[in-house]
């Protein structure tokens, strides 16, 4: 039979170097011996550790094997900290001789306060950053403001103020033109018509085709002759789109009750404004304030301005324009007038 030869050593296996961890953790446990001795930490207490398995694992991808038989997975690489940092929290550290990732001893009450603080510090380092969106600077008159004192004034005045400048939008002024039908031509019917804004706008002119056969027409003061009739509104047309422009509004006018009368119509006197029969209009006029003023007459001497000339005929329009005008220059007293003897309709 043949030999066989075994080479066995019985000698001890080299020893396994244990594993150190990275440059940080070793510069760490180098860091907490020195406390400990100095005795600014106390010392530890370290869990026992484990056996080792019994039945042992094949390793994953990474895993390490330990001394004592189990699998160690390798700590994942932390990112390295800037050297403006680590130079900052090494000068920390020599100062205060105080290591933030363990806890203090209690007989260091200043000491401690300081490792918290730190241990903060160094926890919140250590999460992950996340990127905030800047926050934009409220804009100064978004911000509400306090409630603020009332400062004394005459009410009376300022209720008339906001009441006219906010119902300016539905203030218009209004002209018409007659020609004459019916007996002689005694009958007064609507043959122009034209309305203006608050500011002088035109928001209706118009030529109006009467009911009845026209016999005068009164060309010298209306300025309506023959052809304006040809391709003019029906009256019954031109009074639905009149009044649907009035309606709800306040509408001013020189003696304006011919005008409703042409109209056929009925508007609320509350509504009304007739610069004929404003009193503060006659006496910035130096004019009695129970006499009727014509129209002409009171532009001549408040605005200036000559109107009706010539024998061409008046302008509907220049003439609504005057009036709004004129009302302006009193709208406020008037208007405070009103507001303590509201008229009745």
């Amino acid at each position: 039979m043949s030999t066989l030869l075994l080479n066995l050593d019985f000698g001890q296996p080299p020893p396994k170097k244990a594993f150190e961890g990275n440059a940080k953790h070793q510069k760490f446990v180098k860091r907490r011996r020195l406390l400990e001795r100095r005795g600014f930490l106390n010392k530890k207490n370290q869990p026992p550790s484990k056996g080792p398995k019994l039945h042992s694992e094949p390793p994953k991808k990474g895993e390490t094997p330990k001394a004592d038989g189990t699998w160690k997975v390798p700590p994942f690489p932390k990112k390295k900290k800037t050297a403006a940092f680590s130079s900052g929290s090494e000068q920390s550290l020599d100062k205060k001789a105080a290591v933030p990732w363990l806890t203090p001893a209690p007989s260091q009450k200043a000491g401690s306060v300081v490792a918290k603080i730190d241990l903060l510090g160094e926890f919140q380092s250590a999460l992950p950053k996340i990127k905030r969106h800047p926050t934009r600077p409220k804009k100064k008159g978004s911000q509400k403001k306090g409630p603020q004192k009332n400062t004394p004034q005459n009410s009376t005045q300022a209720h008339s103020e906001n009441k006219c400048s906010g119902a300016s939008w539905k203030m218009v002024a209004i002209d018409c033109e007659m020609v004459g039908t019916g007996p002689k031509g005694h009958v007064s019917s609507l043959a122009r018509c034209s309305i203006v804004s608050y500011h002088g706008d035109v928001l209706y002119d118009e030529y109006i085709r009467p009911p009845c056969h026209i016999v005068d027409y009164r060309t010298r003061w209306s300025g309506i002759r023959k052809q304006h009739m040809v391709n003019a509104t029906p009256f019954k047309i031109a009074q639905s789109q009149i009044l649907k422009i009035l309606k709800g509004k306040i509408v001013v006018g020189h003696a304006i009750h011919n005008d409703f009368k042409a109209l056929q119509y009925f508007h609320p006197k509350s509504l009304t404004r007739d610069t004929s029969h404003i009193p503060p209009l006659n006496r910035k006029a130096n004019c009695p304030e129970n006499v009727t003023m014509s129209l002409k007459r009171l532009t001549k001497e408040l605005l200036s301005r000559d109107i009706q000339v010539g024998t061409s005929g008046h302008s509907s329009v220049e003439d609504a324009q005057a009036t709004m005008e004129l009302y302006k220059l009193v709208e406020v007293e008037w208007e405070q007038h009103l507001a303590q003897n509201p008229p009745e309709d």
